[in-house]
């Protein structure tokens, strides 16, 4: 995927030189199964990552990748933060499903569905890991049907009891224990409980076989917002739609209240929901085929929207300009990872242990765009932390377009390997206030260098 290919319904927007399309938001990589997070004034993003070429058309999935952002408009990337090589007692190449993390007592807890193998828990000290896998064993084994143990959504209640949903196509719960890999086994059987599939709680869907079927199919999330408990979930069979239902209780019963995504043309055959309130804003994220046309590569978008004044959900479409407002502006004169990202083309992204993530496999007119970069009463310098084995590749600098007003050229030379990194800068053109900032690759050689950060002085 050195070149994303858009489909003929869901197009990279340009208005002028403007690249105007912020979604999907993560170009680098297919992404799917968004499962947002808020914690410590930021949002993490934790996906499920379709790996560019698929094993017999089917979901090839092997690890799970982490973003975030503080502005809901630029994400950077921290790579892989778990994957299928975490649980070393398990014989699986491919698998790795629709995750979820939650914070509880200062450490992070990713519940990890693996494909035939159920739903499994890894632990970490920060929100992008190292993960570790501290059971040694599945955390769900009292389900009748493993392969049905997917998608697990985690949330903790006022009282403190914290809850684990999952399932395809019937919902399961637990309650966590406080140590949040064991759960109460004093409820239901053996500690899981059966959700009744009724119409009233999941609406009615007539199924290709002429049969009626509830509308839930997968991929729960579960919420509360106000006194109301959510459950969003993908609905109404395939291609999935996504659905809600509220109760006063996770312990339900639970009413059917409708669907609030319908079926787009640049949508996948599946869906998956993501909802978090941040920064006084709510926003929806979901997953589409937008940038490979294909069910099996999938890439997370974002909408915001508003809550009706009854607290309901109101049907909300997905577009290609996503996000509009920054709820925060970027500060340029500390260091930025060159992997937070608001739109870019052709670029991908690798880590290694000694600088973490990085960009890569920049070649001539590849660009990154960085939204609502503050340069408050003026910068002057730009620097970089670049590694070439090549040389000869300049880095433009420029305001609000591709084509946009070029404030200076930062020169990339031999730094005596594609990881041996050195600091790189140039003069500017005074520049101040907020723009869009546009940094645009240009060379005759292909895999120009590599990319760690940059800043203005």
């Amino acid at each position: 995927m050195k070149n994303i290919i858009f489909t003929i319904t869901f197009c990279l927007i340009y208005l002028g030189q403007f690249v105007v399309a912020q979604n999907p938001i993560i170009q680098t990589y297919y992404t799917a199964d968004p499962a947002p997070m808020v914690y410590n004034d930021k949002v993490y993003l934790y996906t499920t990552h379709d790996e560019d070429e698929t094993i017999d058309n089917f979901f090839t999935m092997h690890n799970w990748r982490t973003y975030s952002s503080s502005d809901m408009v630029n994400w950077t990337d921290h790579g892989v933060v778990a994957s299928l090589k975490n649980f070393k007692w398990m014989d699986r190449t491919t698998g790795a499903w629709a995750s979820q993390c939650i914070e509880r007592n200062g450490k992070f807890y990713l519940y990890c569905p693996v494909h035939g193998e159920g739903v499994l828990v890894l632990v970490a000290d920060s929100p992008t890991g190292p993960f570790e896998d501290v059971l040694g064993r599945r955390l769900i084994t009292d389900t009748p049907d493993v392969w049905y143990d997917i998608d697990p959504t985690v949330f903790i209640d006022d009282d403190g009891q914290a809850y684990l949903f999952w399932g395809n196509p019937q919902i399961y719960y637990v309650k966590l224990n406080e140590d949040m890999i064991s759960y109460d086994r004093s409820v239901g059987e053996n500690g899981v409980v059966k959700i009744d599939m009724t119409y009233e709680a999941f609406g009615k869907h007539q199924g290709t076989e002429k049969r009626e079927y509830t509308n839930y199919t997968e991929g729960p999330w579960v919420y509360k917002r106000g006194d109301i408990y959510y459950l969003v979930y993908a609905a109404a069979g395939i291609p999935e739609l996504l659905g809600y239902s509220t109760a006063k209780s996770f312990e339900g019963p639970w009413e059917y209240q409708g669907i609030i995504m319908e079926r787009a043309p640049h949508l996948a055959f599946t869906n998956h929901p993501g909802i978090i309130d941040f920064k006084g804003n709510s926003y929806l994220f979901y997953h589409t085929q937008g940038l490979s046309g294909e069910g099996f590569k999938r890439s997370v978008s974002i909408e915001q929207f508003e809550y009706n004044d009854d607290g309901s959900i109101p049907t909300i479409l997905p577009t290609e300009e996503g996000v509009i407002n920054a709820v925060a502006n970027l500060n340029p004169f500390s260091r930025v990872e060159a992997e937070t990202i608001a739109w870019s083309e052709g670029v991908k992204t690798a880590q290694d242990d000694k600088v973490g993530v990085y960009v890569t496999k920049i070649d001539n007119d590849d660009f990154i765009k960085v939204r609502n970069v503050d340069f408050r009463n003026g910068a002057k310098k730009f620097i970089a932390n670049v590694a070439s084995a090549k040389g000869g590749a300049i880095i433009e600098i420029r305001l609000d377009g591709i084509d946009g007003k070029l404030i200076g050229k930062c020169k990339v030379g031999n730094t005596g390997g594609e990881l041996n990194w050195k600091e790189v800068s140039t003069k500017i053109k005074k520049v101040e206030g907020v723009h869009d900032l546009y940094l645009v690759f240009k060379g005759k050689e292909e895999e120009l260098f590599n990319f760690d950060w940059w800043t203005f002085k």
